[in-house]
């Protein structure tokens, strides 16, 4: 878990990343810049249940320290694994989660155990507002994800590498706060409409 920056007391969210051990840089580095590779990402690499459930552990300890609600920021893999555990985990925990923002989501191999989806679960949106940035070419790959999860779709042109800097991050983060607040208010506005206001 790390901060938005290192001295950024006032920042909005404790962000828990989860980076695919498969990618060299997760996404959201190569796409933005920031955050650097911070010795505190959860790296998925689980191919058997027992890892997947030491690796959804690691989550629940990290989400539970949190000191303010918790951005999930996830890359390939990472997306999947986040989708099952916002999914299965207890209602306390998911309630921690203010949203989520998940980069280029990816297709899990069999595992070990011939399980042929080690992140599968039942299909219901995510119990928290979530963001998928995919780059410009995969955004079509990721159409059965998006709608499965609940998510919104952002079709990316920032595929190429960017220097470090924390401004990107932030118009991230601002993205996700403009998102988040147009789903509450769509989703206020028709609570209206059914109980006839």
């Amino acid at each position: 878990m790390f901060a938005i920056a290192a001295n950024d007391r006032f920042a909005p969210f404790s962000i828990v990343a989860i980076s695919d051990a498969r990618h060299r840089e997760p996404t959201w580095r190569t796409m933005f810049g920031w955050p650097a590779n911070d010795p505190r990402t959860i790296p998925i690499a689980a191919r058997s249940r027992a890892e997947r459930k030491i690796w959804a552990a690691r989550v629940d300890q990290a989400v539970c320290a949190a000191e303010r609600p918790v951005l999930l920021v996830a890359d390939g893999i990472g997306c999947a694994a986040s989708a099952w555990w916002g999914r299965l985990s207890p209602s306390d925990y998911v309630a921690k989660i203010a949203g989520a923002l998940l980069f280029a989501p990816r297709d899990a191999e069999v595992t070990r155990d011939g399980d042929t989806d080690l992140f599968a679960s039942p299909t219901a949106r995510l119990p928290f507002p979530s963001i998928v940035i995919a780059p410009q070419g995969d955004a079509t790959h990721v159409d059965a994800a998006v709608e499965s999860w609940g998510s919104r779709l952002i079709a990316s042109h920032r595929d190429r590498h960017v220097t470090r800097e924390t401004n990107a991050w932030r118009q991230a983060q601002r993205l996700f706060l403009r998102v988040t607040q147009q789903v509450v208010a769509h989703e206020v506005g028709r609570a209206e409409a059914l109980i006839g206001r």
